[in-house]
């Protein structure tokens, strides 16, 4: 599961606003793959020992690239590392209760409740940013929220309790991009995304002997493919953030939906209905608006 725009960028070559947006929509194509690998694994293994799995071998994957090329120190003591700690935190819960979503809810619908992160950042910047929210986005936040009520379906028959964890993902994963933005320049993307793994695996772990179930030699090759498609996938995003600005390339990180939605039909016959993809329509365009206003936004307040 990812989000728009919270990749951190370091320093840019020339503008390459097509290849970053290609980066992009490749990078959900890894992220939605390893939603399919986790969904796979919620019917036969506990929802901590996927998330330790999918850190630890991010982790370990990861490790020696940033290793060799940063130093011990910079990888396990990067610069305000308390907040960084909170960052690979919220990053954590927010996963488990994406992993508990994917248990028993569609890919493509799980992960479209948990897109509400951005308009929960759009509520919470005023009070943890600082940032004037006007009433253009605080409609669009309203009626993307609407928008999530068509995926639960609230009172109906259809309506899955579990659904409410890919909501709680959402919510948590917004204090994720909160954190995010504002260790924005303070360490490079690679060493924040090792660290991030490091803290997930570190925390899973004490809780992994209580809940442990051996898993088979191909289950094992999953959890290792799950945790390859996550590397994979932010790598890619943050190369993308470095070849084109935010403002022009987050909105493809929304066809991660259209991934999930194939995945979800090829490898578990999971189709939304026409209910969901209104409400995905409604989130996905409440996103957009969001982003392109704040775009406009910070265009008519920078100098020149």
């Amino acid at each position: 599961m990812s989000a728009p725009g919270t990749a951190i960028a370091a320093g840019r070559p020339a503008e390459q606003p097509v290849i970053g947006a290609l980066m992009v929509s490749g990078s959900m194509l890894f992220i939605a793959a390893m939603d399919g690998f986790a969904k796979y694994l919620t019917q036969r293994y506990p929802i901590i020992e996927i998330a330790w799995a999918r850190h630890f071998f991010h982790f370990v994957m990861l490790a020696p690239i940033v290793l060799w090329r940063y130093g011990v120190a910079a990888t396990i003591r990067p610069p305000q590392r308390g907040l960084q700690i909170r960052r690979s935190l919220f990053l954590l819960v927010s996963t488990i209760f994406f992993f508990a979503g994917l248990s028993n809810t569609p890919i493509a619908e799980t992960l479209a409740l948990a897109m509400v992160a951005p308009l929960v950042v759009t509520i919470l910047a005023p009070f943890l940013l600082g940032e004037h929210v006007g009433f253009r986005r605080l409609s669009a936040v309203t009626i993307g929220f609407l928008g999530a009520l068509f995926i639960i379906k609230p009172g109906t028959d259809v309506f899955q309790w579990t659904a409410l964890f890919g909501l709680g993902s959402g919510f948590v994963y917004a204090f994720y991009i909160i954190a995010t933005r504002r260790l924005a320049g303070t360490s490079p993307p690679l060493i924040t995304l090792t660290f991030t793994a490091l803290v997930g695996a570190a925390s899973t772990s004490a809780a992994l002997p209580a809940v442990w179930v051996t898993p088979t030699l191909f289950d094992l090759a999953v959890m290792v493919g799950m945790a390859a498609m996550a590397m994979s996938g932010h790598l890619l995003v943050i190369l993308a953030y470095e070849r084109a600005e935010a403002s022009k390339i987050s909105a493809f990180a929304y066809s991660e939906l259209i991934w999930a939605t194939a995945i979800g039909y090829a490898a578990f016959g999971d189709f939304p209905d026409v209910w969901a993809w209104l409400g995905m329509a409604i989130i996905c365009g409440s996103g957009v608006y969001i982003s392109m206003r704040e775009r406009r936004v910070a265009a008519a307040r920078s100098p020149g």
